[in-house]
């Protein structure tokens, strides 16, 4: 059993801590054949539904902007559609999926309050955004945002101090 993350593709919809058996399990909760997509400074990998283009699925926004932020040279590229799944990342030798770190976890179900760190290229003093508290999720799309207008900057997503 793989404990992971469901990541729906309607915003209204909470993300949800979900346990995986048998690879119908990932099939259900994509709505179809699954493709993996993989995040690997996050330990993560999102499956995805294979044909979610062709069949016209709704965007998801949250997978996206997580996938942007992990990887960014998948920015602007492409766009993930459809319902997600989140678990860890798979053993190589064998190709099975593994948890979703618990840290992970906590991160993309909310339950972590986190802030936006700053740094521009003249200073070593790294400064939060007046922003605030938020989602991590929020936070991430914010960060990937800012990251477009303001190259200048370091930026990351950091547990409120």
């Amino acid at each position: 059993m793989v404990h992971g993350i469901y990541i729906p593709a309607a915003d209204a919809w909470d993300i949800e801590a979900r346990e995986y058996v048998h690879l119908e399990d990932y099939q259900s909760a994509v709505d179809g054949w699954i493709e993996a997509v993989d995040l690997p400074d996050f330990g993560c990998t999102l499956f995805v539904n294979e044909d979610g283009l062709l069949r016209g699925l709704p965007y998801n926004r949250r997978a996206t902007y997580l996938w942007w932020y992990h990887v960014p040279q998948a920015r602007d590229r492409a766009r993930l559609v459809g319902d997600v799944v989140a678990v860890g990342l798979a053993y190589a030798e064998i190709g099975e999926s593994t948890n979703l770190s618990p840290n992970s976890g906590e991160l993309l179900l909310g339950n972590t309050p986190c802030q936006v760190e700053m740094q521009g290229l003249e200073s070593l003093e790294r400064r939060w955004t007046p922003t605030g508290e938020q989602s991590y999720i929020d936070a991430m799309i914010g960060v990937t945002l800012l990251m477009e207008y303001a190259p200048e900057w370091t930026l990351r997503v950091v547990p409120a101090r």
